[in-house]
């Protein structure tokens, strides 16, 4: 993501994005809401109706309009975000439009920015400096390679050896070849997980091919492969050794945390009452909600309060295994300075 910040007053101002990959139209998702106004070139029917034997002739032209947000659709696969509302600046004012932001497609969003949606920002264009990450999870005669997006793990391809365990050594250095030409054209950040030795194998044999993504490879022992070893590569930290500061390694960690608080019943709130609670009495040290309780006024009253008590605050994606288990404890927790009794 690109952002490039406008006048500002009090938080409330213009910001133009540019969004350059799917998890930057994520993010956009989380940023944008319903009242917000839009600025964007877009496409426009015309009446080009000249003539009177076609009168129902149209054209669509390219019209900058503002649009106030009634309505928001994200399509991962797609690869779009769908804005539609009222159009208050430009051609056919009060109008409703739909505004199609695809990768590549600069917006100017005008709103009272929150300090989550700034945290977001900084965090997509940090992110967009070290492109995407890909692991690879492998074991004898299975492999599955997986992009990191940020809201998770995105898997894009498994590889099946047709001999399995116990192969000979031609099939196996086959089944390396096929792996081979699919992470040819990889760049950023590699990971190589998996249990065994057969990771280190790989990796050599890579590296006797001249495999241009080992030279940015770390390798990490897990137990298993596929999206449970993608969970242990984040867990074990590995991520941060690549890029420093990833959202998900964190995400991961303060999850643990609050888990682990509250099978020893400790320091930690969860649920909209006790959250609540602790962050009326000051004791939230760390407020983590999931992202589908970005548009509830009264989550988002409990974190405008924990900012203002000095708590920090941490959206998690409900589309990946942490935020899931948030959800499942009521979307909203809380890892206290001290314990509460009530």
């Amino acid at each position: 993501m690109k952002a490039e910040y406008g006048e500002m007053r009090n938080n409330n101002g213009e910001i133009r994005l540019f969004p350059e990959s799917i998890d930057d139209l994520w993010h956009l998702q989380h940023i944008i809401a319903p009242g917000d106004l839009v600025f964007a070139t877009t496409f426009r029917s015309v009446d080009a109706a000249s003539d009177k034997i076609r009168p129902e002739k149209v054209e669509k032209r390219p019209v900058r309009l503002g649009i106030r947000v009634d309505r928001l659709e994200f399509s991962e696969h797609g690869i779009r975000l769908r804005l539609t509302g009222t159009i208050e600046h430009g051609v056919d004012e009060g109008a409703f439009h739909t505004i199609n932001v695809e990768t590549g497609y600069e917006i100017s969003v005008i709103k009272q920015w929150r300090p989550v949606d700034l945290e977001r920002i900084e965090r997509a264009v940090k992110a967009s400096v070290y492109g995407v990450i890909h692991i690879l999870t492998i074991e004898e005669g299975e492999a599955e390679l997986f992009r990191l997006r940020q809201y998770g793990p995105e898997s894009v391809i498994t590889i099946i050896s047709g001999s399995g365990k116990g192969a000979e050594t031609e099939s196996r250095r086959g089944f390396f070849d096929q792996i081979l030409a699919v992470i040819a054209e990889l760049s950023g950040p590699f990971i190589i997980a998996g249990p065994g030795f057969i990771k280190e194998d790989f990796a050599r044999y890579s590296r006797n091919q001249n495999s241009p993504p080992i030279d940015r490879a770390i390798i990490v022992e897990t137990r298993r492969i596929g999206r449970g070893a993608v969970q242990e590569v984040i867990g074990k930290g590995a991520l941060e050794k690549l890029i420093g500061d990833l959202q998900l390694s964190r995400e991961v960690k303060m999850m643990d945390e609050v888990l682990l608080r509250i099978a020893q019943n400790g320091a930690v709130a969860y649920g909209r009452r006790e959250v609540g609670d602790a962050i009326g009495y000051g004791a939230a040290e760390q407020v983590l909600i999931a992202d589908t309780l970005l548009r509830d006024q009264e989550i988002m009253h409990l974190i405008e309060k924990a900012e203002a008590m000095r708590a920090s605050v941490v959206v998690l994606s409900s589309a990946f295994e942490p935020g899931e288990r948030l959800v499942a404890l009521g979307g909203i927790a809380g890892l206290l300075r001290y314990k509460m009794t009530g």
